[in-house]
This record gives C-alpha cells, structure tokens and sequence, in this order.
C-alpha cells in the first residue's frame, strides 16, 4: 500500500502540481492532498484506506452521495449501449425537458462537457445577441477558466491568492467589468459610465467560490432592474447553486429571473455537464440556427444524460430539499455552538444544501470581508477535522456541500470532532 505521500510525488512528475485542479494541491492549507481511491455514500476512502465524511461532495455534485443505486444502475445501463455517439440521443432531449420544466425562463438549452464551458459560450451568447462587448462581472465571483471571467476570480484562483491569472490580454481583460457584490451602487456607476456597452451582467446568486455569501435583499432585484433598463443581459450563473439550493435553484429562492442561466454540476450527477438556458429569442441565436457559434464532442454525453437523469428524478421527491436543509442546518447550528463554547470567533450559514464557514463574527458579504477571515486559525482547524476523518473543501473560501445520504451519525460523529478541534484554536 502506497501513501497519500508517495502517490502526489509521483503525480507531480507528470501533473503539474500533481493535480488537475489547482485548489486540491492543498495549497491553500498546507500539508498532502489525500488521493481518493474511493467513494460510497457519504464517505470516502484514500489510498492508505482512511474514511472520511464527505463534506466536499466533488464541489457539489453528489447531492444524492457516491455510488447511488438508481445512478448507477442507469449509467451502467447507458454504458452498455455505447460511451459515446457524436451524434443526438433521445436522453438529451429528456434531461432538457426537465430542466425546462423546473426554470420557467428556460426554453431552449445547449448542453456542454463543463460549467467552465458553459459559463464561456453563455458570454458569447450574450456579445452575439447585444451586439455588445463590455461584460460586467464581480470581484471573488468565478465563472471557470475563460480568459473573459479569470479577472478578478474567486476559487482556486482566489485560494492561490491569485485573483487574476497570467495568460489573459490585456486587450481582452478591458472588456471585463468589475462590480462589489451586494454592492448596487458599484454596479450602477459602470453603467453609467459606459451606457449601451455592456452585453450582459454575470453573477453568482449567491456566491459559492468565496466561501457562501449570500445576496442581500434588493440585490438581485436592482441587477434584473439596471439590465432590463439598459438593454444588457443578466446571467445566472447556477453552476453550483442550481438544484442545490432548492430545485429551482436561486431563482426559486429569490424570484428573480435572469434572461440565460448556467447550469453545471449536479445536472450531470458526476459527470462532466454543463448546460446554457434560457428563452428561444436569444438561444436560437447559437448555431446552427444563428451566428453564434458553440459546439462540442462530448456534448450530451449518453453516460453523462444518464446520471443527470437519474439525479434529478431523486432529488425531485417530494420533501428532498426540506429534509437536506433540515439536517444541514442541524450540523451548521452545531459547528456555531462548538465554537462558541470554546471562545473560538467562529460563524456559519447554510442555503439549502450547500453551506459556508468562516473564522470570523458574522458572515461575509462581499469578497472583501471574506478576506478578513483568521486563515491561519481555519487551516488548523481543517487540519484536525481531516485527521479525523471529516473531509472539508481545501481551502478558507469555498463553500461546502451536504448530501442526503448525510444521517444524525455523519452530524453527531463530524460535531464530536470539531467540538475538539476547537479546543484551544
């Protein structure tokens, strides 16, 4: 048997940094990446055969847990009418309707390999159908990795203290437009000095890659109002926040529609999805209908179809997200008390099935405040959970995700151990 050690040295002769995604070489909190070799229910298993919670959920996906029965049973179902087809299946259209179904904005829906790519093409969407350039976007909010969105970036990004990545233009870094969050007048002051250029405002309805922060009241009003009035389009990016924090995502919750969203993450129940949404007087502007040109191999993946399916049928039970949320904010509750009974300044807050925590008094509302956090006090804290054995996002600003394979012994047990964790933090 190999240790966690030996296996990322050997990764970083061939990988760069010895992953695939800049945040899970543990940078942001020092120490190994442990190097999964599997995953079942609510838990994971490394390869010197350490148990862990999974509080990290592959960054959100796994809202129904690992390994789900009726996931995989139809995937392997799928698999066995062939990987791959390049070429339109019957489960695209399916998976479609459904998502169609639950986002009344949505009536036509392009599906991609990734959030990243969807986030991407829905910006290009947006250019083509305002025949403008400018995009406005916020600072610590991540959109994936195209050139237009790695300004001013939260996530890995934001957790190698990075917040813009080397390789973009100058040329095009211009054209991006940055606004607080939860800040109305810092988005209406851009507007104002560049009236009719700005083809689309692009925001996290509530921000999942600088920790969870949530939008204050009127905030996401005063976007769909300050778009609507000048012509531009605001786009919802529901990569993370879609079916996690109720079926119908942030919109649901806010009873704010955008005018396209990007879908990601559990639509494809561990796959590699992503979806771009929205009405058909602006989707069928993408080819081979209009101009804008989006395209992709893997595209409607039947395996990925599949999984996504499969998900959505779960999670679509009556009293799903009632129950999620129940227990998640039992165990948020509980980490608040653990910390206060020890003196540690300590705050946390869920949203449906995803949650935040912060060494700080009260919840962040901006990447600003975010960045005030005691780091140091978070990664001895991360340090001591992973020892012993509950696995939280690597790094002080990403949020975290529960599933509904989450029990009372998964909270007792991960409450247990932080109420020693805490313990002279």
């Amino acid at each position: 048997m190999r240790t966690n050690q030996q296996e990322f040295d050997r990764a970083q002769q061939v990988l760069v940094g010895g992953v695939n995604s800049a945040v899970r070489a543990f940078r942001a909190v020092g120490g190994t990446p442990r190097f999964i070799d599997r995953a079942e229910g609510a838990y994971l298993w490394d390869v010197e055969g350490k148990r862990y919670i999974d509080d990290l959920g592959s960054w959100g996906p796994m809202i129904v847990g690992h390994s789900h029965p009726a996931v995989v049973e139809r995937v392997r179902a799928a698999a066995a009418r062939g990987l791959s087809y390049g070429a339109p299946n019957v489960m695209e259209t399916e998976l479609a309707e459904r998502i169609c179904t639950l986002f009344s904005h949505v009536q036509r829906l392009r599906f991609t390999s990734s959030g990243t790519e969807a986030a991407m093409s829905a910006l290009r969407l947006a250019r083509g159908a305002t025949g403008r350039t400018k995009i406005l976007k916020f600072e610590g909010c991540y959109h994936g990795t195209a050139d237009s969105l790695l300004v001013k970036a939260g996530s890995g990004a934001l957790a190698f203290g990075q917040p813009s990545s080397a390789g973009v233009p100058e040329d095009l870094a211009r054209h991006t437009l940055i606004a607080q969050f939860n800040d109305l007048a810092s988005v209406q002051a851009l507007f104002a000095a560049h009236p009719g250029e700005i083809a689309c405002v692009m925001v996290e309805p509530a921000a999942g890659n600088m920790n969870l922060i949530l939008p204050e009241p009127g905030f996401l009003e005063g976007l769909r109002t300050v778009c609507s009035n000048d012509g531009a389009l605001l786009i919802f990016d529901e990569v993370m926040t879609g079916f996690r924090v109720a079926l119908g995502g942030m919109q649901q919750v806010s009873g704010v529609t955008p005018d396209l969203t990007a879908f990601g993450k559990v639509i494809g129940g561990g796959m590699p999805v992503g979806a771009i949404g929205g009405p058909a007087s602006v989707m069928d502007m993408m080819a081979p209908l209009g101009p804008v040109y989006q395209a992709g191999t893997l595209s409607g993946n039947p395996i990925a179809m599949a999984a996504g399916l499969a998900t959505l049928e779960l999670i679509s039970a009556p009293g799903f997200y009632e129950a999620v949320s129940a227990r998640l904010a039992r165990l948020v509750s509980g980490l608040r008390d653990a910390a206060q009974a020890e003196g540690v300044t300590f705050c946390a807050q869920s949203l449906g099935t995803m949650a935040g925590m912060y060494m700080m008094a009260t919840p962040p509302r901006s990447y600003a405040q975010v960045m005030t956090q005691d780091v140091e006090r978070f990664k001895r804290f991360y340090h001591r959970m992973l020892e012993a054995g509950v696995y939280f996002p690597p790094s002080p600003v990403e949020a975290f995700f529960f599933s509904s394979v989450h029990g009372d012994a998964e909270i007792d047990f991960t409450l247990d151990c932080a109420r020693t964790a805490f313990k002279g933090l």
